[in-house]
């Protein structure tokens, strides 16, 4: 056989000829059923990671939200609190003057000195003592309390002094005397206790 014999010319193939290869016919090649689920699995995988990932994000953001308002709420409250007390604080300031003068008046009524006959001395005491006991009342209603620092250190916080008084019987910064007494609702002053203290 000659050499023209044993190769074949380019063209149609013959007759029992192999058929040609896939990407000889432009045909890509497949890939394996086994790699389609290895990457189904992958991706699934990831998607799974990512929806973790942002569930965890916003249970955090909720978390952290729902922290932030409690803060806020407390806030509020004891703000609410602070000026509630402030506004009581500032009525009693004015109406302890008032029991300043059911006192004395008291105290007038039923002294020995001259005066009106005894029965209207003994109504006007009667009187003036209702009154005094329905202001006293009322304060108590809202925790304001009345303070008589006799016997006690002297304390610029809650008694302004009046003047002070040498003393044999005491050492120096005691109160000796009150003058005027002190009202506080709770742990805030409203007015100064005005006393004598000893030097």
């Amino acid at each position: 056989m000659s050499q023209d014999e044993g190769a074949r010319p380019a063209g149609p193939a013959a007759a029992g000829d192999p058929p040609p290869a896939a990407e000889q016919q432009g045909v890509p090649p497949t890939t394996s059923p086994t790699g389609d689920a290895e990457q189904i699995d992958q991706d699934f995988e990831a998607l799974l990671k990512d929806a973790h990932r942002e569930r965890d994000e916003y249970l955090e953001l909720a978390r952290r939200t729902k922290a932030d308002f409690e803060n806020y709420r407390k806030r509020m409250a004891t703000e609410v609190q602070a000026s509630a007390a402030r506004g009581k604080a500032a009525l009693v300031g004015e109406l302890v003057h008032v029991l300043d003068n059911l006192e004395r008046a008291l105290h007038a009524a039923e002294s020995d000195d001259a005066g009106p006959p005894q029965a209207a001395r003994e109504a006007l005491a009667h009187g003036v003592r209702l009154t005094h006991q329905d202001v006293l009342g009322a304060f108590k209603n809202h925790g304001v309390e009345a303070f008589d620092p006799v016997g006690e250190s002297f304390d610029p916080v809650w008694h302004q002094a009046l003047t002070t008084k040498p003393s044999q019987d005491h050492e120096a910064g005691i109160v000796l005397a009150t003058e005027r007494k002190g009202y506080r609702l709770g742990d805030q002053l409203i007015r100064p206790a005005l006393v004598i203290v000893s030097e």
